[in-house]
């Protein structure tokens, strides 16, 4: 046998195998081509819903999901960015079935094609069972000891950085003024570890996200992200969020310095910044009987070296942490004050790719707009 005829043959095998993995799969598998039709199916999503391909297949796929739907904002998004996306918890809506929820996966084919996974589940994956919840709770007890002793010295830095501004020169009173905002900040968190430990609700009042996250730029870039690049991209439509703008900034500083110290020995570092609206994400939270709307959407990256595989599903857990020096509490807090907020926290990490993904409700009694706006070019 000629060595092209070899390789035909090992090529051949290899596509065999491909298709009976696809086959085989225990998840329903679809495959949508770039004209929006069901190319191929598997067995698993042939028993899902009842029927095999020449019915599934008839007219376009996407034509048939309802508007906004987060199926077809999956696909898009898996087309546009050229890499395999995820969403947790997303409403299905197919083919004269009762909508059940799912998460799903959307992988680029190269040919315009798309394959989309479906795991069907019950609950996020980010909810804290009671010994999780009851460790945190735990933590958050101390900030009662604690308080006294942070404020005393906080007092004492807000009073020098104020002295300071004061003689200071034009283009240095911005940093100074930076240290006293900064002070006050830590110390209404400070104010507020009791709550955290007695389940007191968070003060929520519509909150202009981009603000926050330009507060949050500023701080990084003076701190643990003193000179990476920093690259913003922002949907100018977002509505106000509901939320605690303090607590909203402690969010978004740690993720954002959690990617910055993950980026010390990577090359070309950056951190990407994007919010975006998405309408058709609506999600089962526990103890909430029907599926609530979250479509702010606000993403922390990074293309740093990932995070290991066997921490994922614990990373937001407390005293789980990749750092050396860590008290692994840092995603724990985030993961807790999103909760609060009524949105939950997700993320998800490959060699070159880190993201965490945030969702958020907007404030109640606003009008929400139709459909995104196009991201900023960078």
């Amino acid at each position: 046998m000629s060595p092209q005829t070899l390789n035909q043959a090992r090529a051949a095998d290899a596509e065999a195998l491909k298709a009976a993995a696809f086959d085989l799969s225990p998840d329903p598998s679809m495959v949508v081509d770039a004209a929006g039709a069901l190319a191929a199916v598997n067995e698993a999503a042939e028993a899902l819903f009842g029927h095999g391909l020449s019915l599934l297949a008839r007219g376009r796929f996407l034509s048939a999901l309802p508007p906004g739907s987060a199926m077809a904002s999956l696909l898009e998004r898996a087309r546009v960015e050229g890499a395999r996306v995820r969403e947790r918890g997303i409403e299905i809506s197919l083919f004269g079935l009762p909508p059940f929820e799912a998460d799903g996966a959307a992988a680029p084919l190269g040919d315009g094609s798309v394959l989309l996974t479906l795991s069907i589940k019950t609950g996020l994956g980010v909810e804290r069972n009671g010994a999780e919840a009851a460790g945190l709770t735990s933590i958050m007890g101390l900030g009662r000891m604690l308080a006294h002793e942070i404020k005393n010295p906080l007092a004492g830095i807000r009073g020098a950085a104020q002295l300071l501004k004061g003689g200071a020169k034009a283009e240095d009173q911005p940093l100074a003024q930076l240290i006293m905002d900064e002070t006050d900040r830590v110390t209404r968190l400070v104010d507020r570890m009791e709550e955290f430990s007695e389940e007191v609700p968070a003060e929520l009042a519509p909150v202009n996200i981009h603000e926050v996250l330009d507060r949050v730029r500023a701080l990084a870039a003076n701190g643990a992200a003193d000179g990476l690049v920093m690259r913003e991209y922002y949907d100018p439509s977002l509505p106000p969020v509901l939320g605690d703008e303090d607590q909203l900034i402690q969010v978004f500083l740690n993720l954002v310095k959690n990617a910055a110290e993950a980026l010390e020995r990577t090359p070309k570092a950056e951190v990407r910044i994007t919010t975006a609206f998405r309408p058709g994400i609506r999600i089962a939270v526990q103890g909430v009987s029907q599926r609530i709307s979250l479509p702010l959407e606000i993403v922390i990256e990074d293309n740093g070296p990932g995070i290991p595989a066997d921490l994922l599903p614990i990373l937001f857990d407390p005293f789980v942490t990749t750092k050396a020096n860590g008290s692994g509490l840092g995603l724990a807090l985030v993961a807790k004050i999103v909760g609060d907020h009524g949105g939950v926290i997700d993320s998800d990490s490959r060699p070159g790719r880190t993201r965490f993904r945030v969702l958020l409700p907007v404030a109640k009694g606003l009008k929400l707009p139709e459909e995104s706006a196009e991201v900023a070019a960078e």
